[in-house]
């Protein structure tokens, strides 16, 4: 894990390659884009111009017009101050405009296919994780387009205009400088690297070093409980003196920096200057070129120092490209607006499986459901019981079309699932889960997502029906009630009933139950099982139930065991086999 998280993005071919594809996202504003890049270099430009102007500033009291001389070029300083900070301003509102834009429509892209892909990519992948490609992995690009990348332009610029102006003021002092400079500028670079890599260890260590106190104050009923409060006391002593070890040695190395900035910079200028009245002394260079060539040498030696920071930031963006292109790169669902689909009118809701046989990608190895043939009527109830692992869930997760079968054909009134639109078909369900999810808005906005658009009046009615207006018409704001993250304001009955209210409005042909009144307490059971009751009526409903006394009224139970399909049957039909799983399960849980 440890390697993992460490291990920096590589600029690789393929990472580049990837890389590339933003293009088509800056595509759109590349216009704007280049009259911010013509502004990058018109701003570089002005820099390299400033210091040979102030070179010529000193060199003017050596002409016979100094104050005309003087004024001229004060004058120049001025207008390229002026024209600098005109352009720098234009270059960065230019720039940020373009990334802003890119970057929404980069941010739409990866939402609209992300939202669009299997559920079986989800299953392999965590929430936060993706949330991370959104959100961070976009912000690095934000500041790779806004920053880095005009830096990086910058200070190429700088390095070889500077270095060109500097060889023709003077080759041999360049040529000195060239091999002093940029020499001090790399160690410093490395060894400040090496020295941050050294002080996030030790803030590492602090962290761990505080998160000894964290567990055991929030643990000190288990401390004390098992009389440990010396072990923790040497636990913490033990990882505070390694602190105190590091940041000791930690110090070692800052002062040794600190002594190699004072010797490395200040040589290394003193050097140049050395070298350049030498020069001044042979005739070969003035005054105010040797002070022009000293602000070149800062300029060209900051910029070779802060490649390496723009090569790492480089790096990031370049390894968050290429984790979202990994995104762009997995296989969409096929999908349709609401504006595309069929609409079905005529489906009843028959559910058929033929020889159907299922292995989930990440574990090709296990069959969970084996040859299965199966027949649900329009309109019939049928219970899906069993073992834990049997099966269940992964029925109902191919009936949703989350997966396609390995094998078999799975048909809805007698025609194959491939033959529907993907999202036609899944309108004609609804499901309620054990576990509601709830929307963090209103519960007029969560009942109204099992149909978006439909009137108060609808929401209402499917309220009552689900036996939730009561309860909503007790809060002060009713329908406008927020509920909280995933429903935390609402009693597990209330969320269930909302959920219930959401599948009604939705008015399914098919309804999935999975184990929706396991969690309730009596009187909020008696409740939903009532609103369930009354949803059920008319539809194909399939209820997923560990709780066998839930699924007694059903037309038909199914008991499933290693995927397949054991035994079939109404409850009392089940009840008569002596050596049937259901009567053994039934038996099981009754007598507890």
């Amino acid at each position: 894990m440890a390697e993992a998280k460490n291990k920096k993005p590589r600029i690789s071919k393929d990472a580049l390659r990837k890389s590339l594809r933003l293009y088509k996202y800056v595509k759109p504003y590349r216009g704007e884009f280049s009259i911010g890049l013509l502004f990058l270099v018109l701003s570089s430009a002005a820099n390299l111009a400033f210091p040979k102007y102030l070179g010529e500033l000193v060199d003017a009291t050596n002409s016979e017009t100094i104050f005309e001389n003087i004024q001229r070029v004060s004058g120049i300083l001025a207008l390229i101050l002026i024209a600098q900070a005109i352009v720098s301003f234009f270059r960065v509102v230019i720039f940020v405009n373009v990334t802003q834009k890119t970057l929404a429509s980069l941010r739409k892209a990866t939402y609209e296919h992300l939202i669009q892909l299997p559920i079986s990519f989800f299953n392999r992948k965590r929430v936060g994780e993706l949330n991370s490609r959104i959100s961070s992995d976009i912000s690095l690009l934000q500041e790779t387009f806004t920053t880095t990348l005009a830096e990086f332009i910058r200070q190429m610029i700088i390095i070889f205009g500077g270095i060109t102006i500097l060889l023709v003021t003077s080759p041999k002092l360049t040529g000195f400088m060239l091999l002093v400079v940029p020499v001090v500028m790399i160690i410093a670079v490395f060894f400040g690297r090496f020295i941050r890599n050294y002080a996030k260890r030790m803030q590492d260590e602090v962290a761990d070093s505080n998160t000894i106190v964290e567990e055991t104050l929030q643990g000190i009923f288990n401390v004390k409980a098992y009389a440990n409060e010396f072990y923790e006391i040497a636990r913490y002593r033990k990882r505070t003196d390694e602190v105190a070890r590091l940041g000791m040695r930690g110090g070692l190395y800052r002062g040794a920096f600190s002594s190699f900035m004072i010797i490395g910079l200040f040589g290394a200028l003193v050097a140049v200057i050395w070298q350049g009245v030498n020069l001044m002394a042979e005739g070969e260079l003035l005054a105010g070129e040797l002070i022009s060539f000293l602000f070149y040498s800062a300029f060209i030696g900051g910029s070779i120092g802060g490649l390496a920071n723009v090569y790492a930031n480089l790096q990031k963006a370049i390894g968050a490209t290429e984790d979202l292109m990994d995104i762009f790169n997995e296989g969409k669902e096929d999908l349709q607006s609401a504006e595309e689909r069929s609409k079905l009118n005529d489906f009843k809701g028959s559910i058929q499986l033929q020889d159907v046989s299922f292995s989930y990608p990440n574990r090709p190895e296990q069959q969970v459901l084996k040859n299965l043939n199966l027949e649900i009527k329009a309109g019939e109830q049928v219970a899906v019981v069993g073992p834990s692992g049997a099966g269940k869930s992964t029925l109902v997760s191919l009936i949703l079309n989350f997966y396609e079968t390995e094998n078999g054909i799975l048909s809805f009134d007698e025609r194959p699932a491939s033959k529907y639109q993907l999202s036609a078909l899944r309108d004609q369900m609804a499901v309620v889960p054990q576990d509601v999810f709830l929307f963090g808005g209103s519960i007029k906005e969560n009942i109204e997502y099992g149909r978006p658009g439909a009137n108060e009046e609808q929401i209402i009615a499917a309220a009552k029906q689900a036996n939730a207006w009561e309860f909503i018409n007790r809060f002060p704001e009713g329908l406008n009630t927020l509920v909280g993250e995933r429903g935390v304001q609402l009693s597990g009955g209330q969320r269930q009933r909302v959920a219930i209210a959401r599948a009604i409005l939705k008015d399914p042909r098919i309804l999935i139950l999975d184990e929706a009144t396991s969690a309730l307490d009596s009187e909020s059971e008696r409740l939903v099982q009532d609103a369930l009751d009354h949803l059920m009526k008319g539809r194909t409903s399939i209820v997923i139930a560990h709780r066998l006394a839930t699924v007694r009224a059903a037309d038909r139970i199914l008991v499933l065991n290693q995927g397949e399909i054991v035994e079939s049957g109404n409850h009392d039909e089940l009840m008569k086999k002596e050596e049937g799983l259901y009567r053994e399960l039934s038996n099981l849980q009754f007598n507890a």
